[in-house]
């Protein structure tokens, strides 16, 4: 189980540093009893994030069962993706 408090500080962290090695590294010091996984966010598919910003968007993982899944229930929830996101270049917009 993850608590709402939890994701929030996780999100401000993000919001507020570099998405880079440094900063996941501090998470995971920060927040010893999660798993964090980062990866880019067209890795994930068509799942639905539980938290989407500009630059990154977040899942949460259910290793209840037998095989990791994503899930949106925090109840459920043992494990953090961070998915970051780059902006495509709108071609037509420098037309």
């Amino acid at each position: 189980m993850i608590e709402q408090s939890t994701i929030d500080a996780i999100v401000s962290r993000l919001e507020a540093n570099e998405l880079d090695e440094a900063c996941i590294s501090q998470l995971r010091a920060e927040f010893s009893g999660l798993h964090f996984t980062w990866c880019m966010d067209d890795d994930i598919g068509s799942e639905v994030p539980l938290v989407e910003r500009e630059r990154f968007n977040i899942y949460l993982v259910d290793g209840e069962g037998h095989c990791l899944k994503l899930t949106t229930d925090l109840s459920k929830a043992n494990g953090v993706v961070i998915a970051e996101v780059i902006a495509e270049e709108n071609p037509e917009a420098n037309e």
